[in-house]
Protein backbone atom coordinates (compact mmCIF):
# COMPACT_ATOMS: atom_id res chain seq x y z
CA UNK A 1 0.00 0.00 0.00
CA UNK A 2 1.78 3.37 -0.66
CA UNK A 3 0.90 6.24 1.37
CA UNK A 4 1.97 9.25 3.05
CA UNK A 5 2.96 10.36 6.54
CA UNK A 6 4.99 12.17 8.54
CA UNK A 7 6.18 12.08 12.15
CA UNK A 8 5.08 16.18 13.85
CA UNK A 9 6.98 16.85 17.14
CA UNK A 10 5.68 19.78 19.28
CA UNK A 11 8.92 21.83 21.03
CA UNK A 12 9.36 24.40 23.08
CA UNK A 13 12.89 25.33 25.19
CA UNK A 14 14.39 21.67 24.03
CA UNK A 15 17.96 22.63 22.63
CA UNK A 16 19.66 20.39 25.23
CA UNK A 17 17.45 16.97 23.11
CA UNK A 18 16.06 18.72 20.11
CA UNK A 19 19.11 17.62 18.11
CA UNK A 20 19.49 14.41 18.85
CA UNK A 21 16.00 13.32 19.38
CA UNK A 22 15.62 14.74 15.14
CA UNK A 23 18.28 12.67 14.17
CA UNK A 24 17.05 9.34 15.34
CA UNK A 25 13.95 10.50 14.32
CA UNK A 26 15.08 10.94 10.87
CA UNK A 27 16.08 7.78 10.71
CA UNK A 28 12.67 5.67 11.06
CA UNK A 29 10.34 8.32 9.90
CA UNK A 30 10.10 9.64 5.58
CA UNK A 31 9.21 13.38 7.06
CA UNK A 32 9.63 15.33 9.98
CA UNK A 33 7.71 18.00 11.09
CA UNK A 34 8.84 20.52 14.12
CA UNK A 35 6.47 22.95 15.15
CA UNK A 36 8.51 25.24 17.30
CA UNK A 37 5.96 27.08 19.85
CA UNK A 38 8.15 30.39 20.31
CA UNK A 39 11.70 28.77 21.78
CA UNK A 40 13.87 31.47 23.24
CA UNK A 41 16.47 29.27 24.57
CA UNK A 42 18.65 28.18 21.42
CA UNK A 43 16.21 25.72 19.94
CA UNK A 44 14.81 27.81 17.12
CA UNK A 45 18.55 28.21 15.68
CA UNK A 46 19.64 24.71 16.18
CA UNK A 47 16.45 24.31 13.86
CA UNK A 48 17.31 26.43 11.25
CA UNK A 49 20.30 25.11 10.47
CA UNK A 50 18.95 21.63 9.67
CA UNK A 51 18.02 20.89 6.35
CA UNK A 52 16.09 17.52 7.07
CA UNK A 53 12.77 18.45 8.29
CA UNK A 54 9.64 20.66 7.81
CA UNK A 55 9.17 23.46 10.28
CA UNK A 56 6.26 25.51 11.68
CA UNK A 57 7.02 28.52 14.40
CA UNK A 58 4.98 30.28 16.30
CA UNK A 59 5.89 33.68 17.21
CA UNK A 60 5.09 33.55 20.80
CA UNK A 61 4.42 30.19 22.88
CA UNK A 62 0.46 29.57 22.30
CA UNK A 63 1.02 25.83 24.63
CA UNK A 64 1.44 22.06 23.64
CA UNK A 65 -2.33 21.57 22.64
CA UNK A 66 -1.73 23.98 20.33
CA UNK A 67 1.82 22.72 19.06
CA UNK A 68 -0.57 19.50 18.01
CA UNK A 69 -3.06 21.56 16.26
CA UNK A 70 -0.58 23.23 13.79
CA UNK A 71 0.54 19.58 13.48
CA UNK A 72 -2.83 18.35 12.75
CA UNK A 73 -3.76 21.05 10.02
CA UNK A 74 0.08 21.19 8.58
CA UNK A 75 -0.81 17.16 7.87
CA UNK A 76 -4.55 17.77 7.04
CA UNK A 77 -3.48 20.57 4.15
CA UNK A 78 -0.62 18.47 2.94
CA UNK A 79 -2.68 15.61 1.83
CA UNK A 80 -0.72 13.04 4.33
CA UNK A 81 -2.73 9.77 5.30
CA UNK A 82 -0.91 9.08 8.69
CA UNK A 83 0.50 11.52 11.24
CA UNK A 84 2.56 10.29 14.39
CA UNK A 85 3.52 12.46 17.24
CA UNK A 86 5.80 12.35 20.05
CA UNK A 87 7.63 14.42 22.13
CA UNK A 88 11.24 16.00 22.12
CA UNK A 89 12.48 15.63 25.82
CA UNK A 90 13.69 12.32 24.91
CA UNK A 91 11.14 10.10 26.63
CA UNK A 92 9.89 8.16 23.50
CA UNK A 93 12.19 5.87 21.40
CA UNK A 94 11.79 7.18 17.98
CA UNK A 95 12.61 3.16 16.87
CA UNK A 96 9.03 2.39 17.54
CA UNK A 97 7.52 4.74 15.25
CA UNK A 98 6.67 2.51 11.73
CA UNK A 99 4.71 0.44 14.58
CA UNK A 100 2.76 2.86 15.37
CA UNK A 101 2.13 3.77 11.76
CA UNK A 102 1.47 0.17 10.95
CA UNK A 103 -1.01 -0.38 13.82
CA UNK A 104 -3.17 2.79 12.53
CA UNK A 105 -3.97 1.26 9.40
CA UNK A 106 -6.42 -0.52 10.83
CA UNK A 107 -7.83 2.31 13.41
CA UNK A 108 -8.42 6.09 13.51
CA UNK A 109 -6.31 7.05 16.77
CA UNK A 110 -3.02 4.62 18.10
CA UNK A 111 -1.82 5.70 21.70
CA UNK A 112 1.06 4.48 23.27
CA UNK A 113 0.96 3.69 27.23
CA UNK A 114 3.03 3.98 29.38
CA UNK A 115 0.90 1.63 31.73
CA UNK A 116 -0.23 -1.70 29.36
CA UNK A 117 2.92 -3.30 30.09
CA UNK A 118 6.23 -3.22 31.92
CA UNK A 119 9.73 -3.20 30.17
CA UNK A 120 12.96 -4.04 31.70
CA UNK A 121 14.57 -0.39 32.59
CA UNK A 122 11.41 1.59 33.26
CA UNK A 123 11.72 5.17 35.20
CA UNK A 124 9.73 5.32 38.20
CA UNK A 125 7.13 8.28 37.56
CA UNK A 126 6.53 11.03 39.58
CA UNK A 127 4.28 10.87 42.28
CA UNK A 128 1.98 13.79 41.09
CA UNK A 129 2.04 12.80 37.36
CA UNK A 130 1.37 9.74 38.11
CA UNK A 131 -1.48 10.31 40.23
CA UNK A 132 -3.27 13.03 38.21
CA UNK A 133 -2.59 10.37 35.15
CA UNK A 134 -4.48 7.34 37.47
CA UNK A 135 -7.55 9.72 38.30
CA UNK A 136 -8.10 11.20 34.52
CA UNK A 137 -7.87 8.15 33.01
CA UNK A 138 -9.85 6.84 35.18
CA UNK A 139 -12.85 9.50 34.70
CA UNK A 140 -12.22 9.17 30.87
CA UNK A 141 -12.73 5.57 30.75
CA UNK A 142 -16.50 4.89 33.16
CA UNK A 143 -17.61 8.90 31.18
CA UNK A 144 -16.69 7.79 27.67
CA UNK A 145 -16.64 3.66 28.16
CA UNK A 146 -13.23 3.65 26.97
CA UNK A 147 -10.13 0.87 28.43
CA UNK A 148 -7.45 3.29 28.55
CA UNK A 149 -4.25 2.81 30.57
CA UNK A 150 -2.74 5.99 30.12
CA UNK A 151 -4.70 9.24 29.30
CA UNK A 152 -1.62 11.15 28.22
CA UNK A 153 1.00 9.85 26.11
CA UNK A 154 2.17 11.78 24.10
CA UNK A 155 3.44 8.92 21.36
CA UNK A 156 0.48 8.70 19.28
CA UNK A 157 -0.63 7.67 15.34
CA UNK A 158 -3.71 9.38 13.85
CA UNK A 159 -5.65 8.50 10.23
CA UNK A 160 -5.57 12.08 8.60
CA UNK A 161 -8.89 11.94 7.49
CA UNK A 162 -10.13 10.95 11.03
CA UNK A 163 -8.47 14.28 12.38
CA UNK A 164 -11.06 16.55 10.12
CA UNK A 165 -13.53 15.42 12.21
CA UNK A 166 -12.20 16.78 15.29
CA UNK A 167 -12.56 20.47 16.51
CA UNK A 168 -10.19 21.05 18.77
CA UNK A 169 -9.35 24.28 20.57
CA UNK A 170 -7.56 23.50 24.02
CA UNK A 171 -3.97 24.94 24.10
CA UNK A 172 -2.65 23.29 26.60
CA UNK A 173 -1.64 20.04 28.15
CA UNK A 174 -4.99 19.68 29.13
CA UNK A 175 -5.41 19.21 24.80
CA UNK A 176 -5.72 15.22 25.27
CA UNK A 177 -8.79 15.05 27.05
CA UNK A 178 -10.67 17.29 24.85
CA UNK A 179 -9.53 15.14 21.92
CA UNK A 180 -10.44 11.61 23.80
CA UNK A 181 -14.01 13.16 24.48
CA UNK A 182 -14.02 14.27 20.40
CA UNK A 183 -12.78 11.34 19.06
CA UNK A 184 -15.76 8.87 21.30
CA UNK A 185 -18.40 11.32 20.04
CA UNK A 186 -17.34 11.34 16.04
CA UNK A 187 -17.22 7.22 16.60
CA UNK A 188 -13.34 7.17 15.69
CA UNK A 189 -11.88 3.71 16.17
CA UNK A 190 -8.42 3.34 18.65
CA UNK A 191 -5.99 1.26 20.51
CA UNK A 192 -2.91 1.44 22.71
CA UNK A 193 0.35 0.23 21.95
CA UNK A 194 2.60 -0.57 25.13
CA UNK A 195 5.84 1.81 25.46
CA UNK A 196 8.43 2.21 28.15
CA UNK A 197 8.10 4.45 31.06
CA UNK A 198 11.06 6.96 30.22
CA UNK A 199 11.22 10.00 32.27
CA UNK A 200 14.44 11.84 31.98
CA UNK A 201 13.39 15.25 33.05
CA UNK A 202 11.20 15.32 36.61
CA UNK A 203 10.80 19.33 36.51
CA UNK A 204 8.82 20.24 33.13
CA UNK A 205 6.81 22.96 34.05
CA UNK A 206 3.07 22.90 32.99
CA UNK A 207 2.53 26.97 33.10
CA UNK A 208 2.37 29.32 35.99
CA UNK A 209 -0.07 28.11 38.09
CA UNK A 210 -0.34 25.01 36.82
CA UNK A 211 2.84 23.79 38.33
CA UNK A 212 0.94 22.81 41.21
CA UNK A 213 -0.43 19.53 41.50
CA UNK A 214 -4.12 19.97 42.68
CA UNK A 215 -4.66 22.99 40.91
CA UNK A 216 -3.54 21.28 37.60
CA UNK A 217 -5.87 18.26 38.21
CA UNK A 218 -8.69 21.03 38.84
CA UNK A 219 -8.18 22.42 35.48
CA UNK A 220 -7.97 19.15 33.84
CA UNK A 221 -11.70 18.21 35.55
CA UNK A 222 -13.21 21.73 34.27
CA UNK A 223 -11.52 20.86 30.64
CA UNK A 224 -13.20 17.31 30.79
CA UNK A 225 -16.51 19.43 31.95
CA UNK A 226 -16.43 21.73 29.19
CA UNK A 227 -15.54 19.11 26.36
CA UNK A 228 -18.12 16.64 27.65
CA UNK A 229 -21.10 20.07 27.55
CA UNK A 230 -19.59 21.26 23.76
CA UNK A 231 -20.45 17.70 22.23
CA UNK A 232 -23.26 16.94 24.01
CA UNK A 233 -24.91 20.25 25.87
CA UNK A 234 -27.85 18.00 26.54
CA UNK A 235 -26.25 15.69 29.12
CA UNK A 236 -27.34 15.28 32.48
CA UNK A 237 -24.82 16.67 34.80
CA UNK A 238 -21.83 14.38 35.32
CA UNK A 239 -21.45 12.92 38.20
CA UNK A 240 -17.85 12.54 38.87
CA UNK A 241 -16.07 12.22 42.37
CA UNK A 242 -13.98 15.25 43.89
CA UNK A 243 -10.24 15.19 42.40
CA UNK A 244 -8.16 13.55 45.10
CA UNK A 245 -5.68 15.62 46.60
CA UNK A 246 -1.95 15.20 44.92
CA UNK A 247 1.34 16.25 45.58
Amino acid sequence: MNYRWLTALPVYNEVRYVDAVLDEVTEHSPEVLVIDDGSTDGTSELLAARHDIHIVRHAKNRGYGAGLMTAFDFAGHNAYDYLVTIDCDGQHEPQRIPEFVAACEAVDIVSGSRYLRRFSGDSLPPADRQEINRQITGILNRRLGLHLTDAFCGFKAYRVAALQRLELTEPGYAMPIELWVQAVAAGLSMIELPVPLIYLDESRSFGGELDDAATRLGHYYDVLERSLEAVNPRRPAIEMREPVAVG
